[in-house]
């Protein structure tokens, strides 16, 4: 099972990574809540636990905008206002479970895995764009009905492209999203895969698909960026 854990406070995020992972989960961090509502998009995540005051945004706008963006991952909210209307408002704005500091990590463990147990399959199994389809299970692109040869790699990074269609995906993003966290940021590795991708996307095409915005990274979608 996988869960993105959004803290800010780096004492408490090791401790809840430290608790998760010793559960067997597969952790993924985060103390940004802009960051993490890329994240989010980009990636399945079994569960969320999410804190309130983050810097970016906040815990509260993150589920509301999932939420109106139709993302149906499960949210436990962790914070230490714990007051009811405070905890009434994240369950209005879409979390699935609130629990207020302090707290046992055995029952956040507990709490998460059951909301990812609820979590019905909701996400695409296959993603489009104009003539481009991306199926998940078969492992399969193709542009106007012509299959495309892409590399593992390609292939998650069209996912996150997709995924995230006509909105800008950064480098960093990218970086973590298709390779891990220990890439150096100034590496031009995004910008060789993006090269190759658009090769074999857009080439032979009049409409493009893969669009540069400099100084910010890179788009998907019909047209100009």
């Amino acid at each position: 099972m996988k869960v993105l854990v959004v803290e800010d406070e780096s004492k408490m995020a090791a401790f809840l990574e430290r608790g998760f992972r010793e559960q067997h989960f597969e952790v993924e961090l985060c103390d940004r809540g802009d960051s993490a509502l890329q994240r989010i998009q980009a990636s399945a995540f079994d569960a969320v636990v999410l804190d309130i005051m983050l810097p970016g945004l906040d815990g509260i706008t993150v589920v509301r905008r999932l939420r109106e963006q139709g993302n149906a991952t499960p949210v436990l909210i962790l914070s230490a206002r714990g007051h009811v209307d405070e905890r009434v408002e994240g369950l209005e704005a879409g979390a699935d479970d609130y629990l207020a500091k302090p707290f046992a990590i055995k029952e956040v463990v507990a709490r998460a895995r059951a909301l990812s147990r609820r979590m019905p399959e909701t996400r695409a199994q296959v993603l489009k764009l104009a003539d481009l389809t991306l199926d998940l299970v078969q492992h399969e692109a193709r542009r106007n009905g012509v299959r495309l040869d892409l590399s593992t790699r390609e292939f998650k990074m069209l996912e996150v492209l997709l995924r995230n269609a006509g909105r800008i995906c950064g480098r960093t993003l990218l970086l973590e999203q298709v390779w891990d966290f220990n890439f150096d940021p100034g590496t031009n590795l995004v910008d060789v895969y993006v090269k190759r991708l658009r090769r074999k996307l857009d080439d032979g095409h009049e409409v493009k698909l893969v669009h540069t915005v400099r100084g910010s990274g890179y788009v998907l979608k019909e047209g100009e960026a």
